[in-house]
Parts: structure tokens; sequence; C-alpha cells
């Protein structure tokens, strides 16, 4: 017999500069409560959602370009995906205290298990991975 369980499941959506964040960040949790473990993760959603608004805020920011932003859950991880156009790969800094920016990728680091980016002909991806809460094996599990 053949095994039918859903092995992955994502989504994808273009935010344009206009706007985009805030309705990533909606689109985005509207996809997540359509996980089992989100909801016994609160802290793991959270730092979803800020990794989204700081990736689509980079796009449109240092790119100037949209924000393709791709969820893919593969029962283990749950992939954020942002792509734009800019050609310049991302690199960490540190903010002056003062500073009103220049922390995203810093936040990206604290609070992904891993991230990465990938160059491509037109722009660059950055992924960031999450891996959901282990629930303690027992007879309340």
């Amino acid at each position: 017999m053949a095994d039918t369980s859903m092995k992955a499941v994502g989504w994808a959506r273009s935010f344009p500069v206009s706007g985009g964040v805030r309705a990533g960040r909606r689109w985005t949790r509207e996809h997540l409560d359509t996980l089992e473990w989100t909801e016994d993760a609160p802290g793991t959603v959270d730092d979803i959602l800020l990794t989204v608004s700081e990736l689509i805020t980079n796009a449109h920011v240092h790119a100037r370009s949209d924000a393709e932003l791709v969820l893919t859950w593969d029962s283990r991880c749950l992939h954020v995906s942002v792509h734009d156009s800019g050609g310049e790969m991302p690199t960490p800094r540190q903010a002056d205290a003062t500073a009103t920016g220049g922390r995203g990728l810093a936040l990206v680091d604290a609070v992904a298990d891993h991230w990465h980016t990938h160059s491509r002909p037109d722009g660059k991806t950055i992924t960031a991975c999450f891996t959901p809460p282990v629930r303690p094996e027992g007879p309340d599990s």
C-alpha cells in the first residue's frame, strides 16, 4: 500500500514595495495557522513573523524590489524564503546603538535555527529554517 501522508506543503506570494511588510506578516500568520504544531509553539510563530518582516523589509529597502515570499513546511522545518531582484549579497553588520536600522539579519540569525543566501541570475534568495519544539512523549501527549 502506498504511503499517502503529506510530505511537504508550501505557499508563495509576491509582496510589492508599497505596503508589503504588514500584508506579508498577515498572509504568513494565516498559513501558519493551518499547521498543527503552531498552536503549541507561539514563540516559534513570533520568530517566523519577525523574520518575514525583516526579510521583506530588506528586499524593499536595500534591493528596492518586490519580495517573493515562499513558505515551505517539510515535516521537520518551516523554510521561510524571500527572493528579491537585488544583486548584492547581504551581510550582517553591527548597528550603532542609536541607529534605527541595520539589525535585520542579526535578528534573523538570533531567532532562526539556520539561514543562508543563494545568488541567482535574477537576484538573490534568503532562506531561514525554523524547527518547531519537540512535544514530550508521554501519556498526556
